[in-house]
């Protein structure tokens, strides 16, 4: 998907800067504009670096800008504080020698190997006692455990074969629209995040090999991916069309596990007194959730 640190960060830079208008940082647009955004050159003088430098950058040049200089530019461009803090990480991993790159060819992956993420016994404890849905997630989105409750939500995915267990390819396979009426914008929100995570460590092997699967099993993912946006998100919102018991409409939020890096708790609950509370309550008696022990791959 890129050549490698550099160019993630060009292509960054370049996306953000094609999708201002000169009207919106107070330039005049001019007649015959050729370019989508702003130009290269406007760029450079809002940040205040100079346009060659600032060009090699979005070539993927090896330049190593500073702190301030990144500063200037998110500032120029507008960043959020977690677009700002996705840029130093991108110009981080720019400046750390990284493993080369995998290609991959249409229709192909080639499996990588990698240590598995491990989940702490002590969450395993604290899944058994939960009696809301609970996953714990991996860097880079996988499921790597999960409570009775959080089980009956995933459904059929929590038997697939343990690499396949990951929330994109949960999101992106066909079965999804009929589940999540709001599939798309969950699938734009995940790739966000998982940019996010990749910009950390982009040479991790299953990063690698993540992005490379799902490139070719989905144009969606390719296009979506193509954009560079990033969240990080903490909590949110998901709606499913459970076989069980109908419609939920839930609430979720992330806890970190201590680590650095390391997997997050997710916690799905629904507002007390409410219909989707009674599905929820609903579910747990099918699955007799209260009664089992957490499940991991």
């Amino acid at each position: 998907m890129s050549d490698g640190p550099r160019r993630e960060l060009a292509d960054f830079l370049r996306t953000r800067r094609t999708r201002l208008r000169p009207q919106d940082v107070g330039l005049e647009p001019g007649p015959r504009r050729r370019v989508a955004g702003l130009r290269r050159e406007e760029l450079a003088l809002l940040a205040g670096v100079s346009p060659d430098y600032y060009q090699r950058m979005e070539q993927g040049r090896d330049v190593r800008p500073s702190d301030q200089v990144l500063d200037a530019l998110a500032r120029a461009l507008g960043f959020s504080a977690g677009e700002t803090r996705h840029l130093h990480a991108l110009a981080a991993a720019a400046r750390t020698r990284s493993r080369p790159p995998r290609t991959y060819a249409a229709g192909t992956y080639e499996p990588c190997t990698y240590e598995p993420e491990e989940v702490p016994d002590t969450t395993l404890r604290l899944l058994r006692d939960m009696t809301s849905p609970a996953l714990v997630i991996g860097r880079f989105l996988d499921v790597l455990a999960w409570n009775p409750l959080g089980g009956a939500l995933l459904g059929e995915f929590s038997r697939q074969p343990q690499r396949e267990r990951n929330l994109l390819a949960l999101f992106l396979s066909p079965e999804a629209d009929r589940a999540c009426p709001n599939r798309a914008a969950t699938v734009a929100e995940l790739i966000g995040m998982l940019r996010t995570q990749v910009a950390v460590d982009p040479g991790h092997p299953r990063a690698v090999e993540l992005v490379g699967e799902l490139a070719v099993r989905s144009d969606e993912f390719a296009a979506l991916w193509a954009l560079h946006d990033v969240e990080e998100p903490t909590r949110g919102q998901m709606r499913l069309d459970h076989p069980e018991v109908g419609e939920l409409n839930l609430d979720w939020d992330v806890y970190l596990i201590p680590g650095d890096p390391g997997p997050a708790l997710m916690v799905c609950t629904a507002a007390e007194g409410g219909p989707d509370a009674d599905r929820l309550q609903r579910l747990a008696d099918l699955q007799g959730a209260r009664n089992e022990h957490p499940a991991r791959g």
